[in-house]
């Protein structure tokens, strides 16, 4: 199952049943069985149906292997023509005239598909924005939905079509009804072909081209004059490095831009008031005025950085920011291409400069961690609730986790446990799936059995509450899915959301995030503080589920970097034939942290201080870590950043205003004369 990527039971079911009425399909046309043709064919159609809603990620990868809806579709038209040669029941003309029909819709499907691919070329602008008022360029809107999407779907409606004349030619005899009903589905792609034309005419002659559109672009950069610059490339599964630096971005007092390079990474974009620039192009992006940009961020360290680095007048910066705990993590020698380099504290700066990459001391600037700053507020002598929580968020695929989940169900002090697995867990290989599975087994069973516990005890009104808290949540659910619609409208494409996106709406974005935030307080008051949860997803968010949990148990990763703002207790799984000492020497996140050995040994040393915390031994040293690895609580990470942009800027500007002083021309001698 996993081979094929198909993770629902019902989906396998009918990928298998699909395939058993594709050879039933071929064998019937040579059999001459019509009625098991017809009904073969009607259980494939219910078949791709299923999978077109349950697993589009199979239909993609059918399509890549060439045996993609349109692939079928002409293997069972072709099987259809077999038949019916076969049956005789047509006649010479009827056989003609089916032949006919099937070789005009195949060629309108076809037709349709390219003028689909047309289409979208012509309305893929040279460059995509969001919250840059672009009105001007006069673009036209996409074609509907209904004649462009789901061409799986639209093939389906023409094979019905078909075999429902041919079910009604085998009872009748009457050859007429196949042919009318291939007649039907020829007819309607004809007409969802002919719609198409206008649509492709108008992107012809009224969207702009390449020169217009950066125009417009160079416009509004020079009304704005953006002081930073946000810069990224890269795939979408790697925007988390974009999107964590929004927020600090959006912050800062002066005009800000956003830059990407890859045009799937606007859809990966979570809202934001930053008004964003998709170039992907770098011949474009050469041809943009931004002279007044005098600082460049880059979250990453990605070959496509130099079309942008090659820029003079602006001041250059990597952010580093993020897995300073690990001292053998390795530090790119392409980072001594940027004018600084900013870290989250004094282990960044140490791992930059012990690297010897060229990277020198005074161009390392350390700026915390601006994202968890919401974490830090009232969390120095945090006091673990009367049923503790420990939150354990592996990153790792593997077996091990199973003992700890274990040990932590079987205390002998009750607690409540919180497991949030990376979201690749259980997907990379049959064992780390397996393993998942039974460590979500062991917590459906403690929590039927605490459930079974608490079956009468619990008041009425207190029931009565978490029902309600619960249809809260569901109702929460409902409007955020309709507000993420209204954000991201997925009737418009790229070229209708860069002409109405002309800029924010602050009151949409407030709204989201107010109910996002009711959203997670219902959700944590509808299920009772003793009931253990599995949480896959997104949501609750990790900063979340750190808000309610008291101890965290994870490996080496940024979780437990991020968990460390907290100043609350954690604990490592340390790899076995590595000692303590020396794991503790290798990685700085581990000297203030519980360690736990294989198959969880040291879990009950780790348990005492969650319910005593005059036992805590590691709170100075949680103290140290922090502040070496996260830099100091004061000023604030978002001050710090805020203030190291406002530096660099100036120093921009003085290198500009340098530049230009000895770029003058003489006295008297205009600038233009001396070019000549």
């Amino acid at each position: 199952m996993n081979r094929l990527g198909i993770e629902n039971p019902r989906g396998l079911v009918a990928f298998a049943a699909l395939t058993g009425c594709l050879v039933t399909l071929a064998v019937a046309a040579l059999t001459r069985a019509g009625g098991v043709f017809a009904a073969a064919g009607l259980a494939g159609c219910g078949c791709e149906l299923l999978l077109h809603r349950t697993e589009p990620g199979l239909m993609a990868r059918l399509g890549r292997l060439h045996m993609g809806a349109t692939s079928r579709f002409e293997i069972r038209c072709v099987l259809l023509l077999l038949l019916l040669g076969r049956l005789h029941v047509t006649g010479p003309i009827g056989l003609a005239a089916a032949m006919t029909l099937v070789l005009c819709l195949l060629a309108g499907q076809a037709l349709h598909a390219a003028l689909i691919t047309l289409i979208r070329r012509r309305r893929a602008l040279a460059v995509a924005a969001r919250n840059i008022d672009l009105r001007r360029l006069d673009i036209s809107d996409r074609p509907p939905r209904r004649l462009t999407e789901w061409p799986g779907q639209r093939m389906l409606v023409y094979e019905l079509s078909a075999l429902l004349g041919l079910t009604a030619s085998l009872m009748t005899g009457d050859a007429r009804w196949v042919v009318a009903a291939l007649t039907l589905a020829a007819g309607s792609c004809l007409i969802t072909v002919v719609a198409l034309v206008p649509y492709l005419v108008r992107a012809i002659r009224r969207l702009p081209g390449a020169a217009q559109v950066l125009a417009e672009v160079d416009a509004w950069l020079i009304q704005r004059r953006p002081r930073t610059v946000l810069y990224f490339s890269g795939p979408r599964d790697r925007a988390d490095q974009l999107t964590r630096w929004l927020g600090p971005v959006a912050a800062l007092p002066t005009p800000s831009l956003v830059i990407v390079r890859e045009r799937e990474l606007l859809e990966a974009l979570e809202p934001t008031p930053l008004p964003v620039l998709c170039v992907p192009s770098a011949a474009h992006l050469s041809q943009l005025d931004l002279g007044g940009v005098r600082v460049a961020l880059y979250p990453a360290n990605t070959g496509r950085n130099i079309h942008l680095l090659r820029i003079p007048t602006m001041q250059h910066v990597f952010l580093a920011p993020g897995g300073d705990g690990d001292e053998a993590a390795a530090v790119d020698p392409y980072s001594k291409v940027y004018d600084q380099v900013w870290v989250a504290g004094e282990a960044g700066r140490r791992r930059h400069v012990q690297a010897a990459v060229g990277v020198e001391d005074a161009d390392i600037v350390e700026i915390g961690r601006p994202q968890l700053d919401g974490l830090r507020a009232d969390r120095t002598g945090h006091t673990p609730a009367p049923l503790p929580t420990v939150l354990y968020a592996p990153t790792r695929d593997g077996a091990a986790g199973e003992p700890i989940v274990r040990a932590l169900l079987d205390s002998e002090r009750p607690l409540r446990v919180l497991y949030r697995p990376h979201p690749p867990t259980g997907h990379r290989t049959p064992e780390a799936r397996a393993a998942h599975r039974r460590i979500v087994a062991l917590i459906h069973a403690a929590n039927e059995r605490r459930l079974a516990d608490a079956l009468g005890e619990a008041p009425e009104d207190a029931e009565a509450q978490r029902t309600e808290d619960a249809r809260r949540r569901a109702e929460l659910t409902k409007r955020i899915a309709a507000l993420d619609a209204r954000l991201r409208r997925a009737d418009a494409d790229e070229a209708m959301l860069t002409r109405d996106r002309a800029a924010p709406d602050p009151a949409l974005l407030t709204e989201a995030e107010g109910l996002r935030r009711q959203w997670h307080q219902a959700h944590w008051a509808a299920s009772p503080p003793w009931l253990h949860q599995v949480i896959e997803g997104d949501v609750p968010t990790l900063h979340s589920c750190f808000d309610q949990a008291d101890l965290l148990i994870g490996d080496l990763s940024d979780v437990v970097g991020d968990f460390l703002a907290t100043l609350k207790p954690y604990a490592l799984t340390a790899p076995a034939g590595l000692g303590e000492e020396e794991f503790r020497r290798q990685n700085v996140v581990a000297r203030a942290a519980y360690l736990l050995g294989p198959g969880a040994s040291g879990m009950q040393d780790l348990l005492r201080p969650l319910f005593d915390p005059c036992l805590d031994e590691l709170r100075t040293a949680r103290h140290e870590v922090k502040e070496f690895l996260l830099g100091p609580t004061t000023p604030p990470s978002i001050q710090r950043f805020t203030d190291a942009v406002d530096a660099l800027a100036e120093k921009g500007e003085t290198v500009v205003r340098l530049r230009d002083l000895h770029t003058a021309p003489p006295p008297g001698v205009g600038r233009w004369s001396v070019i000549r």
